[in-house]
């Protein structure tokens, strides 16, 4: 008869493929100190990405210097405190930076790439540059024009619905700052809307969520990133009207790859 492993031996397994807490063990009725003071500093870097200055110049220049035309707006949130406390502020645009984009609207745009601090700006500073470094080649390879990118502090996801809408965009990509987790202080996240305007909600949107050093890879979300943006404008739709069936399309792209090389 098969001796059944150890309950420790099983933890220690699972820990070994998750950030998650898991199996943290107890003194007495408490946590060990070792796993509390753990939680503590997760928890401490947590509420540091979120209060992490957002380099806005800093990415306008690297942005630039890819080739890419780049503009600089900011939400009607004037600071963090107004941010946090007043959600419908980074949704809307602030006057000035609506006005110098209806400069810049002229004609249709096929994409406008927005990237904006969220509620994790330190995501946005160290992931947004070399996501979109990865991200606008597979876009040019679909034939899809990226117009515009757009670098907006104090941004909320709707935001981007109103930069898209002034811009006149087919369809925005907002870059985001998500909510900082416990095991993923710095993850960045990508919300596709097709025909953005003011007003639209969730249901009209695909994420594409977890992009990290520890999460999903850049090129991985790019490809992701560009069928999504792909589909939904030859389909003229975003959000549950369009399944994310990108992974079957990946899977068949690597069974290709691999035929290939046993024929030659």
């Amino acid at each position: 008869m098969k001796t059944p492993t150890p309950p420790t031996r099983s933890l220690e397994a699972l820990r070994e493929l998750t950030p998650a807490r898991v199996g943290l063990g107890r003194s007495g009725a408490s946590m060990p100190t070792d796993a509390l003071l753990a939680f503590t500093l997760d928890h401490a870097r947590a509420r540091d990405a979120v209060h992490a200055a957002f380099d806005a110049r800093q990415l306008v220049a690297e942005l630039a210097g890819l080739g890419l035309q780049v503009s600089e707006v900011s939400s009607q949130a004037r600071n963090r405190r107004d941010y946090l406390r007043r959600p419908d502020l980074g949704r809307m645009l602030e006057p000035n930076s609506r006005r110098a984009l209806e400069k810049q609207g002229g004609g249709a745009n096929q994409v406008v790439i927005v990237i904006g601090d969220g509620l994790s700006p330190a995501a946005v500073n160290v992931h947004a540059v070399e996501l979109v470094r990865h991200l606008a080649p597979r876009l040019t390879e679909a034939g899809i024009r990226c117009g515009h990118l757009v670098v907006a502090a104090g941004a909320r996801v709707a935001l981007g619905d109103e930069i898209g809408a002034v811009l006149g965009a087919q369809m925005v990509v907002m870059l985001i700052g998500e909510r900082p987790g416990l095991s993923a202080p710095d993850s960045l996240g990508a919300y596709l809307t097709f025909a953005p305007r003011s007003g639209l909600t969730d249901e009209k949107r695909n994420c594409v969520s977890n992009i990290h050093g520890a999460g999903l890879s850049y090129d991985e979300a790019a490809f992701k990133i560009a069928w999504l943006v792909r589909e939904g404008i030859a389909r003229r739709v975003t959000g549950v009207a369009l399944k994310d069936e990108s992974g079957t399309a990946l899977i068949a792209a690597s069974g290709a790859g691999r035929c290939g090389k046993s024929e030659t």
